[in-house]
């Protein structure tokens, strides 16, 4: 019977892949307990297979009196230690008696010739091996198995896997059969609208994997941004070879998800491979996420220009940057701030997201309106300048639209470089506001800008304003004769606010 035993040990360690050697130490710790139960046992013995003959045979060992007592208080230290860790560890107190017939203690380190050994093996020891080892092998095998399927599962945390819905009347929790194992999709890693049929197939992240007494338990997620990176990679081929890198994912499940692409290859679009022929590559990515529309976007190194593309399908007009805070002041169109912020601020935050940057969204109003307020409130102040536009005031009353020349506080406009001259020779202080040089509203569309940050509707209302009060102002000889016009008509200081 011992020899069937070793063949069948030999036959699990060939086809499951269970070691040998750890089912004999098991089958070795099973029948010492079950020796130690017979009536007559010795205190201390071991339990040895014979490989020659395929027997168990049963040693009895006898220590001197003075090793045995050291030996029994270590092993009882051993275990107050472990008590003591486990009571620390679980904040609860046990209360477990020890006594020595319950302690192990470890002869290995004592000289040969102190121990003493006799065979003390029992008469129906076989029928006993037999019975034991039928239990102990089975359990080994399903201690195995399991531990097998956990290194498998855990190495293969964040990886994209199919399965069947096994199980899916109770919402909180869904039930996945992976093929050797059951995965659990929890409700908090469940897409808000999406419905899971019984034996329908679906594709999830795995994100965790415990270990427990019924195997290993995988945890699974249909909510993490690296299943639209998977879905891509299986879908493009020029992702999967390389060719296109995703740099970015931001997602907002079940509703709308950003993807930032970067080609390695000359002459190769990272948008247009996405998006496949006639949109059929990102037609079934949207397809396994239920219909979630998604934003395919080139990956810029300019933080600017990756921002003002991050929020597409809005188009922008300009990207202030602080690179101290990671801020950027977008400004769009009046027509386009709706859709630049999303549905409830969706698309600025997924932007957001995707870019690393805080966005802060203004339209072509409201910008201007705070650039006046601040050009006006500020008049004189050399710390009133952030946006980087002319400081010059024009005759409208209007501050200048286009951008400072790079080391100057104003444009390219001559009048205006007048001013900066003007101001390197006489402190801005004692220069009289009256003499300073204004350009008018042609001379500022005239010469080439930097940046454009007015409307055209503005631009030709305060044009209209200009020659009106030009028009209002009387002649120089008449200003002189001291002979005033034949009708009262309003001054160009007085028509400036109405401007």
């Amino acid at each position: 019977m011992s020899r069937e035993i070793i063949e069948l040990v030999h036959e699990l360690e060939r086809d499951r892949g269970i070691e040998g050697d750890t089912l004999i130490a098991a089958l070795e710790d099973a029948l010492l307990a079950a020796y130690k139960k017979t009536p007559g046992a010795s205190r201390h013995a071991v339990v040895e297979l014979d490989r020659q003959e395929g027997d168990f045979r049963v040693f009895s060992i006898e220590l001197p009196a003075d090793i045995e007592e050291r030996l029994l208080e270590e092993a009882r230290e051993r275990v107050l230690t472990e008590l003591e860790l486990a009571e620390a560890e679980n904040g609860e107190r046990s209360h477990v008696l020890v006594t020595d017939e319950d302690l192990d203690i470890d002869w290995s380190d004592v000289p040969d010739e102190q121990v003493k050994r006799a065979d003390v093996t029992p008469e129906n020891f076989g029928r006993i091996a037999a019975q034991t080892a039928k239990q102990v092998i089975t359990q080994r095998i399903r201690e195995a198995e399991r531990q097998i399927m956990y290194d498998e599962y855990v190495d293969r945390v964040t990886e994209v896997v199919t399965g069947i819905v096994q199980q899916a009347g109770d919402r909180n929790n869904v039930l996945v059969d992976l093929g050797k194992v059951e995965a659990l999709l929890p409700r908090s890693e469940q897409v808000d609208g999406e419905r899971y049929e019984q034996g329908s197939r679906i594709k999830a992240v795995i994100t965790e994997v415990r270990s427990g007494t019924k195997g290993p338990q995988v945890i699974l997620s249909r909510r993490d941004p690296e299943l639209i990176r998977t879905l891509f990679e299986l879908e493009v081929p020029e992702i999967a070879d390389g060719l296109v890198e995703i740099r970015a994912v931001a997602r907002e499940p079940g509703y709308r998800s950003k993807i930032a692409v970067e080609s390695h290859a000359q002459g190769v679009d990272p948008v247009g491979a996405c998006v496949g022929p006639r949109g059929s590559r990102v037609r079934m990515v949207v397809s396994e996420l239920r219909g979630e529309k998604i934003d395919i976007i080139p990956w810029n190194p300019e933080p600017a220009r990756f921002v003002a593309k991050a929020l597409s399908p809005a188009r922008v007009r300009e990207v202030y940057l602080d690179d101290e805070g990671k801020e950027a002041t977008v400004v769009v169109p009046d027509d386009q701030l709706a859709l630049a912020i999303g549905k409830e601020g969706m698309n600025a935050r997924l932007a957001a997201r995707l870019t690393g940057w805080k966005v802060d969204i203004k339209s072509d109003t409201e910008f201007a309106t705070e650039e006046a307020e601040a050009a006006f409130a500020g008049e004189g102040e050399e710390d009133s300048e952030f946006t980087g536009r002319c400081a010059a005031v024009l005759s409208t009353g209007k501050r200048c639209p286009n951008a400072a020349l790079p080391g100057s506080r104003y444009c390219g406009v001559p009048a205006h470089q007048e001013l900066a001259h003007k101001e390197a020779e006489v402190p801005a202080t004692e220069a009289p506001a009256a003499e300073t040089p204004l350009a008018t509203q042609e001379e500022v569309a005239e010469a080439e800008p930097v940046a454009r940050v007015e409307e055209e509707q503005l631009e030709a209302e305060a044009a209209a304003a200009s020659v009106e009060a030009l028009s209002a102002t009387p002649e120089p000889e008449a200003a002189v004769a001291g002979e005033p016009p034949a009708e009262e008509s309003p001054s160009a200081e007085e028509d400036e606010p109405a401007a």
